[in-house]
């Protein structure tokens, strides 16, 4: 039987070229609301697009602390994720007098997690942190949100400017007082250092309109002899309109729809980026009118809803089902939104993609076929190809793969990686979001079944392991609704485990399923030895130590299938399940790629 161990129970716009990574433009938020975002903070990022504020009218002449609160709540943040330390005390106070709740995490890197988490739900995530130990702590995260464009405000206390006027050895310093700031520079697509009263309000605005525009981290600095400074001058944000160039965008979707006009098998690929800039309700309007089968990336996986007619499934090269990387490979027009052609999203470049029969649409680059095209928003791109009038071939979709049995328990069968999936995928239903660690927990979630878009969040394409305890405690802060379903290996469980000291301190209750192969198993696919070993722990212990939540030690599929029952009538707390597996035994999507790069070596 399961033992249960508990005691109780930028600057000018340059669409679709790189930015540049200090913007200057009032730019406002590109893309509409999508399901899975607040409400409330979609209607106060419109309102701040039109120059006004929600909360309490900006005509005083308030403190810089109390200006960067009120804009963090006029983009609809409604909580904050940090530690807090004597360069940052006083925003803190501030903080707690606000209507942003504070939530403390066990570590800088985590509370990063868990902004990104919150981010990916909500729409903007915040971090806030002491200077350097605190700051730099949290890089590995911010650069994660980055390259997997989650918008995250990072904000850090610092040295006074006084204080630094005769360049003393203050405490936490590295090398020089801008080292800090350097760093994340090369993170954050904004930055800034509050050190001027004159200009601080303006460059509150600056920053935070990059991040909602950018969709990626910025980075703002207090020094703690400002935080109670008041502006010189009353200030009123100021928000222009970036808008597309009518001829070009008009021109690229006169190609587009001639080159699916002779198109006889289309494909939609979809991936993050209608995620984030809020293009899914576009995405299933545009394939809907012209019955277009849609596909997405591993990053992008729940875009819309995996239950819609004309989804065929994830692709990601010799990783997904033989049926759907024909299909899509062998399509003669492939478009391609929000989609970023990273490693894993093509199953470790495995995809066989011809760029000549694509047409390719991000935030940063839109390109049809070998032609290029400036100056034109995604959303605008993406609103535009539903509107167009053109005749496009009706593909019949590939076939459904194979409908798995119901899971039927065989008592003293030891669980399989193939048989934990199988049955995480038959418990999961429209109240749950499935965040997944790195490794072949993630591999294995692709063959997942979301049933509502936005909800599945991985880090998988900057693949840092520990991700998805503390992002899962990001969800729910979030949206307390919805229930976790945590997949982690126990190699990166070992990492951020005690976060759910947080998850636990907020009465939150996530599933967390630790697949425990003994260590890392999907380094030992590419190059075994001893060094891919970890110490067992005896996960299923650790809520013994916190002094609450609920956990079960499973080795075989009767004990899997009482622990998860069990889990899934406990709603008041947190469940974690030590699953062990063969440290060899691997996910299906693994075994395929395997064998597909087995037939080149």
């Amino acid at each position: 039987m399961a033992r249960n161990t508990s005691k109780a129970a930028d600057s000018s716009p340059r669409r679709n070229g790189a930015p540049a990574p200090r913007t200057t433009s009032k730019a406002s938020p590109t893309g509409n609301s999508r399901k899975g975002s607040s409400p409330k903070a979609v209607e106060e990022l419109a309102a701040h697009a039109h120059g006004t504020s929600t909360t309490a009218s900006i005509e005083t002449n308030p403190t810089i602390g109390d200006y960067l609160i009120r804009r963090l709540l006029d983009y609809g943040m409604k909580d904050i994720f940090g530690i807090p330390g004597d360069f940052v005390l006083q925003f803190y106070g501030d903080l707690e007098n606000s209507p942003i709740r504070v939530i403390g995490c066990t570590r800088e890197d985590n509370a990063g997690y868990a902004a990104d988490g919150y981010a990916r739900i909500h729409g903007i995530g915040g971090i806030c942190v002491t200077y350097c130990v605190g700051g730099l702590s949290v890089c590995n995260s911010v650069a994660g949100a980055f390259a997997e464009k989650s918008p995250v405000v990072v904000i850090t206390g610092s040295p006074g400017v006084e204080e630094r006027r005769s360049n003393p050895l203050l405490h936490h310093r590295v090398r020089e007082f801008s080292t800090q700031r350097e760093v994340f520079e090369k993170i954050t697509i904004a930055s800034t250092v509050l050190d001027d009263a004159l200009t601080a309000c303006r460059e509150i605005d600056r920053v935070l309109e990059a991040c909602v525009r950018f969709k990626r981290p910025v980075y703002i600095e207090l020094p703690r002899d400002m935080i109670k400074v008041r502006c010189p001058y009353q200030h009123v944000p100021q928000a222009g309109t970036i808008k597309s160039d009518k001829a070009a965008l008009k021109e690229a979707l006169s190609e587009a729809g001639a080159m699916l006009a002779k198109a006889e098998r289309p494909i939609i690929l979809a991936g993050v980026e209608m995620h984030r800039f809020g293009l899914a309700d576009e995405l299933i309007h545009f394939a809907e009118k012209f019955e277009i089968p849609i596909s997405a990336t591993l990053l992008g996986k729940s875009v819309i809803s995996e239950k819609h007619p004309l989804f065929i499934g994830i692709y990601e090269g010799a990783m997904c089902r033989e049926s759907v990387r024909k299909y899509v490979e062998q399509s003669d027009c492939i478009v391609m939104l929000g989609t970023f052609m990273t490693d894993i999203d093509m199953g470790i470049f495995t995809a066989e993609l011809d760029t000549s029969k694509t047409i390719y649409a991000t935030s940063e680059t839109l390109k049809i076929s070998h032609h290029h095209f400036h100056d034109i928003l995604v959303a605008d791109f993406v609103k535009g190809l539903s509107k167009l009038d053109v005749k496009i071939a009706k593909r019949p979709l590939p076939p459904k793969a194979k409908p798995t049995p119901k899971f039927v328990a065989v008592p003293e069968t030891a669980v399989t990686s193939a048989r934990l999936f199988a049955r995480i995928n038959e418990l999961l239903d429209e109240k749950m979001v499935v965040v997944a660690d790195v490794g072949d927990c993630l591999f294995g979630a692709a063959d997942l079944t979301i049933y509502r878009d936005t909800e599945f969040l991985s880090p998988a394409y900057y693949t840092s392991m520990g991700f998805a305890i503390p992002a899962a405690l990001g969800v729910q802060v979030a949206r307390k609704d919805l229930r976790p379903i945590v997949l982690v290996g126990d190699g990166a469980f070992q990492m951020t485990c005690l976060e759910l000291s947080t998850v636990l301190r907020h009465n939150f209750n996530p599933i967390v399923i630790v697949l425990n192969n003994k260590g890392y198993t999907t380094e030992r696919f590419i190059q075994d030895g001893p060094f891919n070993d970890i110490l067992n722990w005896d996960y299923h212990r650790l809520p013994d130590l916190l002094g609450g939540g609920w956990g079960f030690e499973v080795r075989t599929e009767g004990e899997l299938d009482q622990s998860l029952h069990a889990a899934l009538s406990n709603k008041e707390t947190f469940c974690l399940l030590n699953v062990h597996l063969d440290s060899l035994d691997v996910s299906p999507a693994l075994k395929r790629l395997g064998e597909r790069l087995s037939k080149h070596v």
